[in-house]
């Protein structure tokens, strides 16, 4: 199990560390970037909120997994969950790691289909929906993930965005409201869930795991951020009313 663990922490940092090659050398942006990063004047999301998410989520059990100072400060996110959430006493375990903010340009180019390669990886998607307990259906993309050679591993990645509470399988959704300027996004985060195949752990026993994970921690990831944005709005002042409008009485 440790070197398991160990494994899909490399495999993670491997990605981030390629996303930040490709925009070391990704200096020519459309006009699209612009607007991107330009200042965000939403509350950033501390990671203590961030670290609110449960440890138990239905029969998975959690425990944080530290994240590089140096990943998290390149990558420049407001907060990032990094953990391990097994089942079945440790037999079926998945990583998750959720990097999230108000700052669009931030997540916008850690894609997996971009930073798997760049790393040196094989990466196929293939495009899913999930219908959650209560009928919502969530939009994924499944990443097969694997290395050239004799390593007959394959990494499987699902990955998906929640971007102002609505689910979205990839960025689109992240990129069009990025568009319309910065202060269109209150938050997004970008939810990745990794399991690893290997000796009796077959490619299609890996994807249940990962997808029954996805569905049973959908509802939990989408109420903490939620939760996060409803206690932001309770901390308002109070004269300021829900259009932003200074009340009469201040004014005179």
């Amino acid at each position: 199990m440790v070197l398991d663990n160990l494994k899909n922490r490399q495999v993670v940092a491997a990605a981030i560390i390629a996303c930040i090659i490709v925009l070391v050398f990704d200096f020519i942006y459309n006009s699209i970037t612009a607007r991107l990063g330009a200042p965000v004047t939403a509350t950033p999301i501390s990671q203590e909120e961030a670290d609110r998410l449960p440890l138990q989520i239905g029969s998975w059990t959690g425990q944080d997994i530290p994240v590089d100072e140096n990943i998290t400060r390149f990558t420049g996110t407001d907060a990032h969950i990094s953990r391990r959430y097994s089942r079945n006493q440790g037999f079926e375990s998945v990583s998750l790691y959720i990097p999230c903010g108000t700052n669009a340009r931030a997540l916008a180019p850690h894609r997996p289909e971009v930073c798997y390669p760049a790393a040196g990886y094989t990466c196929t998607d293939h495009p899913s929906e999930l219908t959650l307990d209560d009928g919502t259906i969530l939009p994924c993309t499944v990443f097969y993930i694997s290395k050239g050679g004799l390593n007959i591993d394959q990494i499987l990645l699902l990955n998906y965005y929640i971007v102002d509470d609505q689910y979205c399988g990839d960025d689109k959704l992240l990129m069009s409201k990025a568009r319309l300027g910065p202060d269109t996004i209150d938050y997004a985060a970008q939810v990745q869930i990794v399991a690893t195949s290997k000796e009796a752990l077959t490619v299609e026993k890996t994807e249940k795991i990962i997808l029954d994970f996805a569905v049973d921690s959908a509802t939990a990831i989408a109420n903490l951020f939620k939760n996060i944005q409803e206690d932001k709005s309770l901390d308002l002042p109070a004269e300021i009313n829900a259009g932003g409008v200074v009340s009469n009485e201040e004014n005179h």
